[in-house]
């Protein structure tokens, strides 16, 4: 994509959206994306706020925030299982590529789960929008191909790690034959992205529902979150009279999975998923039905 003033997509207001229907007539799609990351020891980490630390000030190794990390792995993801698997709501994983090589039982299990997976870089600890053209179409392809050797298939999606992109990065996506992308977070549906004529979907990520954000920046309790996604969930479901939406909840295990955060979750989810024309999706699933619809915009 050449540098430009807006993005490679048309300027279309949602109320010039309206009529739109998911399958069945289903008001919402429901997406939960658990971000699966991976972090090397010997990497500079974030803080305990999530903060980036510059290398030349990281001091290595960062016993304290890898192992709060690596709790997520180790523990946390387990709870994401058990909890949505109660619920029928199958996760994307965006998951780093380290994550297939290093931690293959989490993959197997998601496996088992009817998961989907869409690539999430490497590791977490280094982003597309820091490297050369060169090694950033290589961390792509590499992070595609592990997951795809893992997993038997290849990711239709990408989500970048930081959301971070370069003005190469949906190039490089498209000519690795990726579907869609989850680091534009500017609609509450899918819409179509022009890049030099060639087309990939935005798919409706979200940095509100979205615990990261809530917990180290705005710093919500665990009921206040659980408050957040009830109330996203109403207004789009409020909203969904005229046209259907997505209600997309991203979730990292070493932040929601604690203990005293993941009944937030199975509260939340319960609540949305008692609601009628609620469609509990993937996000390639969310991406084909939105094509089959016709949808040009």
């Amino acid at each position: 994509m050449q540098p430009r003033i807006y993005g490679p997509f048309k300027f279309t207001p949602i109320t010039e959206r309206k009529g739109f229907r998911w399958p069945n007539g289903s008001r919402i799609a429901l997406w939960v994306i658990p971000n699966i990351e991976f972090f090397h020891l010997d990497d500079p980490l974030p803080t305990g706020n999530n903060e980036r630390v510059a290398a030349a000030q990281a001091k290595i190794p960062n016993v304290r925030n890898w192992s709060l990390r690596d709790y997520g792995n180790r523990v946390g993801v387990w709870r994401f299982m058990e909890v949505m698997s109660r619920y029928g709501v199958r996760g994307t994983a965006a998951v780093n590529g380290d994550i297939c090589i290093h931690h293959p039982q989490i993959m197997e299990a998601a496996l088992k789960l009817k998961w989907e997976f869409m690539g999430h870089c490497q590791t977490n600890a280094v982003r597309l929008n820091e490297m050369e053209p060169a090694q950033e179409k290589e961390a792509i392809h590499q992070t595609l191909e592990t997951i795809a050797k893992t997993t038997g298939r290849k990711p239709l999606g990408w989500l970048g790690a930081g959301l971070a992109e370069t003005w190469s990065t949906l190039d490089f996506l498209i000519e690795e034959g990726c579907l869609y992308v989850a680091d534009w977070t500017s609609d509450d549906l899918p819409f179509r992205m022009d890049v030099g004529g060639k087309t990939i979907y935005s798919i409706p990520y979200s940095l509100q529902c979205n615990d990261t954000p809530q917990f180290f920046e705005q710093k919500q309790s665990a009921e206040e979150f659980e408050r957040i996604l009830k109330r996203q969930f109403d207004w789009l479901y409020r909203e969904s009279d005229e046209s259907s939406r997505v209600m997309a909840i991203a979730l990292h295990p070493f932040v929601s999975g604690a203990p005293y955060r993941i009944g937030a979750i199975d509260a939340a989810l319960e609540y949305i998923c008692k609601h009628d024309g609620v469609w509990l999706a993937t996000g390639e699933e969310i991406i084909r039905e939105y094509i089959a619809s016709g949808a040009t915009i």
